[in-house]
Protein backbone atom coordinates (compact mmCIF):
# COMPACT_ATOMS: atom_id res chain seq x y z
CA UNK A 1 0.00 0.00 0.00
CA UNK A 2 1.63 3.15 -1.09
CA UNK A 3 0.52 6.75 -1.26
CA UNK A 4 0.36 7.75 -4.86
CA UNK A 5 1.30 11.14 -6.96
CA UNK A 6 0.16 11.82 -10.21
CA UNK A 7 1.88 14.56 -12.01
CA UNK A 8 1.94 16.01 -15.03
CA UNK A 9 4.27 17.99 -17.50
CA UNK A 10 4.40 21.58 -18.26
CA UNK A 11 5.39 21.90 -21.52
CA UNK A 12 6.51 25.35 -22.58
CA UNK A 13 3.45 26.47 -24.18
CA UNK A 14 0.85 24.61 -22.22
CA UNK A 15 0.27 23.89 -18.79
CA UNK A 16 0.39 21.30 -18.01
CA UNK A 17 4.73 -2.57 -12.74
CA UNK A 18 5.91 -4.94 -14.82
CA UNK A 19 9.36 -2.74 -15.97
CA UNK A 20 10.79 -4.11 -19.65
CA UNK A 21 14.61 -4.10 -19.42
CA UNK A 22 16.76 -3.39 -22.47
CA UNK A 23 19.72 -5.35 -23.45
CA UNK A 24 22.44 -3.45 -22.35
CA UNK A 25 24.67 -1.65 -24.90
CA UNK A 26 21.05 -1.52 -27.35
CA UNK A 27 20.26 1.81 -28.08
CA UNK A 28 16.81 3.41 -26.45
CA UNK A 29 13.42 2.54 -29.26
CA UNK A 30 12.57 5.75 -30.80
CA UNK A 31 9.55 7.41 -29.84
CA UNK A 32 7.08 7.14 -32.21
CA UNK A 33 3.48 8.86 -31.53
CA UNK A 34 0.63 6.71 -31.17
CA UNK A 35 -1.87 8.71 -32.16
CA UNK A 36 -0.08 12.52 -32.08
CA UNK A 37 -3.50 14.64 -32.23
CA UNK A 38 -5.16 12.11 -29.07
CA UNK A 39 -2.27 13.17 -26.96
CA UNK A 40 -2.93 16.13 -25.56
CA UNK A 41 -2.09 17.61 -22.07
CA UNK A 42 -5.13 19.95 -21.26
CA UNK A 43 -8.93 19.20 -21.00
CA UNK A 44 -10.36 19.01 -24.95
CA UNK A 45 -13.99 20.12 -23.10
CA UNK A 46 -15.05 21.91 -20.94
CA UNK A 47 -14.96 19.26 -18.54
CA UNK A 48 -16.53 19.68 -14.58
CA UNK A 49 -16.14 17.37 -11.85
CA UNK A 50 -17.76 14.15 -12.83
CA UNK A 51 -20.03 11.24 -10.84
CA UNK A 52 -18.70 10.02 -7.44
CA UNK A 53 -18.47 6.36 -6.99
CA UNK A 54 -20.20 4.26 -5.15
CA UNK A 55 -17.88 2.00 -2.06
CA UNK A 56 -19.31 -1.73 -2.83
CA UNK A 57 -18.27 -3.31 0.05
CA UNK A 58 -14.38 -3.20 -0.01
CA UNK A 59 -14.03 -1.45 -3.11
CA UNK A 60 -12.08 1.76 -2.27
CA UNK A 61 -9.06 0.66 -3.17
CA UNK A 62 -10.38 0.27 -7.11
CA UNK A 63 -12.70 3.42 -6.83
CA UNK A 64 -9.39 6.04 -5.85
CA UNK A 65 -7.45 4.71 -8.55
CA UNK A 66 -10.26 4.73 -11.06
CA UNK A 67 -10.93 8.53 -10.04
CA UNK A 68 -6.91 9.63 -10.36
CA UNK A 69 -7.01 7.85 -14.35
CA UNK A 70 -10.50 9.40 -15.04
CA UNK A 71 -8.90 12.83 -14.64
CA UNK A 72 -5.67 11.87 -15.79
CA UNK A 73 -6.34 14.68 -19.22
CA UNK A 74 -4.72 12.75 -21.98
CA UNK A 75 -5.77 9.45 -21.08
CA UNK A 76 -9.38 11.18 -20.32
CA UNK A 77 -9.00 13.08 -23.57
CA UNK A 78 -8.23 9.90 -25.40
CA UNK A 79 -11.35 7.54 -23.79
CA UNK A 80 -13.44 10.30 -24.55
CA UNK A 81 -12.83 9.90 -28.26
CA UNK A 82 -13.88 6.75 -28.19
CA UNK A 83 -11.04 5.80 -30.92
CA UNK A 84 -9.70 3.02 -28.99
CA UNK A 85 -13.13 0.84 -28.92
CA UNK A 86 -13.70 1.67 -32.82
CA UNK A 87 -10.80 -0.24 -33.86
CA UNK A 88 -10.18 -2.70 -30.83
CA UNK A 89 -9.09 -6.22 -32.09
CA UNK A 90 -9.23 -7.75 -28.55
CA UNK A 91 -11.75 -11.26 -28.20
CA UNK A 92 -13.63 -10.93 -25.05
CA UNK A 93 -13.19 -8.48 -22.39
CA UNK A 94 -11.06 -5.87 -23.19
CA UNK A 95 -10.06 -3.79 -19.95
CA UNK A 96 -9.45 -0.34 -22.09
CA UNK A 97 -12.71 -0.94 -23.74
CA UNK A 98 -13.61 -0.99 -19.97
CA UNK A 99 -12.05 1.92 -19.40
CA UNK A 100 -13.66 3.82 -21.73
CA UNK A 101 -16.88 3.33 -21.16
CA UNK A 102 -16.40 4.01 -16.96
CA UNK A 103 -14.88 7.18 -18.14
CA UNK A 104 -17.78 8.15 -20.39
CA UNK A 105 -19.88 7.28 -17.60
CA UNK A 106 -18.46 9.10 -15.08
CA UNK A 107 -17.63 12.47 -17.00
CA UNK A 108 -21.47 12.84 -18.27
CA UNK A 109 -22.82 12.39 -14.79
CA UNK A 110 -21.86 15.25 -13.02
CA UNK A 111 -23.61 15.56 -9.40
CA UNK A 112 -24.26 12.19 -8.89
CA UNK A 113 -22.79 9.08 -7.74
CA UNK A 114 -22.30 5.24 -9.65
CA UNK A 115 -21.74 2.20 -8.85
CA UNK A 116 -18.54 1.16 -11.08
CA UNK A 117 -19.71 -2.00 -12.81
CA UNK A 118 -17.77 -1.23 -16.08
CA UNK A 119 -14.43 -2.05 -14.18
CA UNK A 120 -15.75 -4.46 -11.33
CA UNK A 121 -17.08 -6.87 -13.64
CA UNK A 122 -14.05 -7.46 -15.33
CA UNK A 123 -11.68 -7.49 -12.39
CA UNK A 124 -10.52 -11.06 -12.63
CA UNK A 125 -8.94 -9.77 -16.51
CA UNK A 126 -6.78 -7.06 -14.51
CA UNK A 127 -6.05 -9.59 -11.82
CA UNK A 128 -6.76 -12.64 -11.23
CA UNK A 129 -6.54 -12.24 -7.52
CA UNK A 130 -8.54 -9.05 -6.95
CA UNK A 131 -11.69 -9.48 -5.29
CA UNK A 132 -14.19 -6.43 -5.07
CA UNK A 133 -15.27 -8.06 -1.35
CA UNK A 134 -11.61 -8.04 0.04
CA UNK A 135 -8.79 -5.58 1.12
CA UNK A 136 -6.32 -5.02 -1.53
CA UNK A 137 -3.55 -2.98 -2.22
CA UNK A 138 -4.63 0.14 -4.39
CA UNK A 139 -0.73 0.65 -5.65
CA UNK A 140 -0.93 -3.18 -7.15
CA UNK A 141 -4.20 -2.63 -8.62
CA UNK A 142 -3.29 1.06 -10.21
CA UNK A 143 -0.19 -1.25 -11.55
CA UNK A 144 -2.20 -3.65 -12.78
CA UNK A 145 -4.51 -1.45 -14.40
CA UNK A 146 -2.51 0.44 -16.53
CA UNK A 147 -0.37 -3.34 -17.53
CA UNK A 148 -3.89 -4.57 -18.74
CA UNK A 149 -4.26 -1.33 -20.64
CA UNK A 150 -1.04 -1.86 -21.92
CA UNK A 151 -1.32 -5.23 -23.21
CA UNK A 152 -4.51 -4.49 -24.38
CA UNK A 153 -3.20 -1.67 -26.77
CA UNK A 154 -0.84 -3.87 -27.92
CA UNK A 155 -3.40 -5.87 -29.41
CA UNK A 156 -4.23 -3.32 -31.97
CA UNK A 157 -0.61 -2.67 -32.88
CA UNK A 158 0.95 -4.39 -35.84
CA UNK A 159 4.07 -4.21 -33.78
CA UNK A 160 5.12 -5.29 -30.79
CA UNK A 161 6.41 -2.03 -29.60
CA UNK A 162 5.15 -1.87 -25.64
CA UNK A 163 6.81 1.94 -26.24
CA UNK A 164 4.05 2.59 -28.62
CA UNK A 165 0.91 2.33 -26.79
CA UNK A 166 -0.89 5.20 -26.05
CA UNK A 167 -0.67 3.90 -22.61
CA UNK A 168 2.97 4.34 -22.61
CA UNK A 169 3.10 7.42 -24.40
CA UNK A 170 1.51 8.98 -21.35
CA UNK A 171 2.73 7.04 -18.23
CA UNK A 172 5.75 5.85 -19.76
CA UNK A 173 9.74 6.52 -19.19
CA UNK A 174 12.84 4.99 -19.32
CA UNK A 175 15.53 4.89 -16.81
CA UNK A 176 19.17 4.90 -16.98
CA UNK A 177 21.24 2.58 -15.26
CA UNK A 178 25.32 3.09 -15.32
CA UNK A 179 27.65 1.31 -13.64
CA UNK A 180 31.44 3.00 -13.77
CA UNK A 181 34.53 0.74 -12.84
CA UNK A 182 36.27 2.47 -9.89
CA UNK A 183 39.64 1.22 -11.51
CA UNK A 184 39.71 2.12 -15.03
CA UNK A 185 36.12 4.53 -15.35
CA UNK A 186 34.90 2.50 -18.37
CA UNK A 187 31.37 2.88 -18.30
CA UNK A 188 28.68 0.52 -18.67
CA UNK A 189 24.87 1.72 -19.65
CA UNK A 190 21.53 -0.06 -19.09
CA UNK A 191 17.82 0.85 -19.82
CA UNK A 192 14.17 0.24 -18.60
CA UNK A 193 11.12 0.97 -18.93
CA UNK A 194 9.02 2.63 -16.32
CA UNK A 195 5.28 3.60 -15.58
CA UNK A 196 5.80 4.48 -12.16
CA UNK A 197 9.10 5.39 -9.89
CA UNK A 198 8.58 3.85 -5.99
CA UNK A 199 10.35 5.95 -3.74
CA UNK A 200 11.94 5.10 -0.49
CA UNK A 201 11.05 7.51 2.43
CA UNK A 202 12.50 6.36 5.45
CA UNK A 203 15.31 8.94 5.36
CA UNK A 204 13.56 11.10 3.00
CA UNK A 205 11.23 14.21 4.52
CA UNK A 206 9.87 14.97 0.86
CA UNK A 207 9.44 14.14 -2.77
CA UNK A 208 12.52 15.98 -3.75
CA UNK A 209 14.57 14.58 -0.88
CA UNK A 210 13.40 10.60 -1.82
CA UNK A 211 14.28 11.08 -5.86
CA UNK A 212 17.65 12.57 -4.49
CA UNK A 213 17.87 9.11 -2.97
CA UNK A 214 16.31 7.42 -5.78
CA UNK A 215 19.71 8.64 -7.97
CA UNK A 216 22.64 8.89 -5.23
CA UNK A 217 25.35 6.34 -6.78
CA UNK A 218 25.55 2.97 -4.88
CA UNK A 219 28.71 1.08 -4.28
CA UNK A 220 29.56 -2.78 -6.27
CA UNK A 221 31.83 -4.39 -3.76
CA UNK A 222 31.98 -7.29 -2.46
CA UNK A 223 29.74 -9.85 -3.27
CA UNK A 224 28.44 -7.47 -5.62
CA UNK A 225 31.14 -6.66 -7.42
CA UNK A 226 30.66 -5.71 -11.00
CA UNK A 227 32.56 -7.34 -14.24
CA UNK A 228 34.16 -4.87 -16.31
CA UNK A 229 34.77 -5.67 -19.95
CA UNK A 230 37.94 -3.36 -19.72
CA UNK A 231 39.85 -4.70 -17.05
CA UNK A 232 38.77 -8.15 -17.64
CA UNK A 233 37.40 -9.20 -13.96
CA UNK A 234 35.36 -8.70 -10.73
CA UNK A 235 35.97 -5.18 -10.03
CA UNK A 236 34.22 -2.59 -7.20
CA UNK A 237 32.50 -0.32 -9.16
CA UNK A 238 29.64 2.63 -8.85
CA UNK A 239 25.91 2.46 -9.65
CA UNK A 240 23.73 5.25 -10.58
CA UNK A 241 19.60 5.17 -11.55
CA UNK A 242 18.89 8.51 -13.71
CA UNK A 243 15.41 9.40 -15.45
CA UNK A 244 16.65 9.19 -19.26
CA UNK A 245 13.30 9.80 -20.63
CA UNK A 246 10.85 11.99 -18.69
CA UNK A 247 7.09 10.64 -18.83
CA UNK A 248 4.14 13.41 -20.08
CA UNK A 249 2.59 12.26 -16.77
CA UNK A 250 4.61 10.44 -14.06
CA UNK A 251 3.58 8.38 -10.96
CA UNK A 252 5.21 8.69 -7.84
CA UNK A 253 5.37 6.04 -5.32
CA UNK A 254 5.40 6.24 -1.52
CA UNK A 255 6.89 3.00 -0.17
CA UNK A 256 5.24 3.66 3.42
CA UNK A 257 5.01 -0.08 4.11
CA UNK A 258 7.72 -2.41 5.34
CA UNK A 259 7.92 -5.17 3.25
CA UNK A 260 8.37 -8.28 6.18
CA UNK A 261 6.40 -6.19 9.03
CA UNK A 262 3.51 -4.33 7.42
CA UNK A 263 3.52 -1.64 9.25
CA UNK A 264 3.81 1.82 8.57
CA UNK A 265 5.56 4.54 8.20
CA UNK A 266 3.37 7.35 9.20
CA UNK A 267 5.93 10.56 9.32
CA UNK A 268 4.95 13.49 7.07
CA UNK A 269 6.25 13.48 3.93
CA UNK A 270 6.18 17.00 2.15
CA UNK A 271 5.43 17.01 -1.85
CA UNK A 272 5.23 20.34 -3.71
CA UNK A 273 2.34 21.29 -5.99
CA UNK A 274 5.17 22.09 -8.86
CA UNK A 275 8.18 19.36 -9.51
CA UNK A 276 11.51 19.99 -11.39
CA UNK A 277 12.58 16.86 -12.48
CA UNK A 278 15.46 17.57 -14.44
CA UNK A 279 18.29 17.14 -11.52
CA UNK A 280 17.42 13.69 -11.55
CA UNK A 281 17.20 13.08 -15.03
CA UNK A 282 20.92 11.65 -17.19
CA UNK A 283 21.47 15.16 -18.48
CA UNK A 284 20.97 17.58 -16.21
CA UNK A 285 21.57 20.73 -18.49
CA UNK A 286 19.30 22.72 -19.91
CA UNK A 287 15.44 24.24 -19.25
CA UNK A 288 13.52 23.23 -16.01
CA UNK A 289 11.41 20.32 -16.60
CA UNK A 290 8.55 21.26 -14.38
CA UNK A 291 5.41 19.09 -13.66
CA UNK A 292 1.97 20.06 -11.59
CA UNK A 293 0.89 17.95 -9.34
CA UNK A 294 -3.53 16.89 -10.11
CA UNK A 295 -4.13 13.81 -7.96
CA UNK A 296 -2.98 12.02 -4.37
CA UNK A 297 -4.07 8.80 -3.88
CA UNK A 298 -4.07 8.25 0.12
CA UNK A 299 -3.79 5.28 2.82
CA UNK A 300 -5.73 5.79 5.78
CA UNK A 301 -4.75 3.30 8.89
CA UNK A 302 -2.27 1.92 10.86
CA UNK A 303 -1.22 -1.12 8.40
CA UNK A 304 -1.36 -2.86 5.51
CA UNK A 305 -3.95 -4.93 6.98
CA UNK A 306 -6.62 -2.38 7.73
CA UNK A 307 -7.46 1.11 6.57
CA UNK A 308 -9.13 3.08 3.66
CA UNK A 309 -8.36 4.55 0.59
CA UNK A 310 -9.09 7.67 -0.96
CA UNK A 311 -7.76 10.42 -3.72
CA UNK A 312 -7.79 14.04 -4.46
CA UNK A 313 -8.43 15.24 -7.76
CA UNK A 314 -8.47 17.94 -9.88
CA UNK A 315 -10.29 18.81 -12.53
CA UNK A 316 -10.19 21.59 -15.19
CA UNK A 317 -12.19 23.98 -13.01
CA UNK A 318 -13.20 22.47 -9.53
CA UNK A 319 -11.31 19.79 -7.04
CA UNK A 320 -13.14 16.99 -5.52
CA UNK A 321 -12.60 14.62 -2.95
Amino acid sequence: MFQNCFLTRIFPWQLLAVLLVIAEEMALPQRRPFVPETICMEWQQRQRAGAGLYNLGNTCFINSVLQCLTYTPPLANYLLSREHSQSCRRQGFCVMCSMEEHVHTVLHSSGTAIEPWAIIRVLRRIGEHFEADMQEDAHEFLRCTVDAMQRDCLSNLDFASQSDTVVHQIFGGFLRSRVTCLSCSAVSDSYEAFLDVPLDIEAASSVPAALQDFVKPEKLGGENCFKCSRCDKMVTASKRFTVHRAPKVLTVCLKRFEFFTGSKISKVVEYPEHLDLHPYMSETAGEPLLYSLYAVLVHGGDSCDTGHYYCYVKTRFISRY
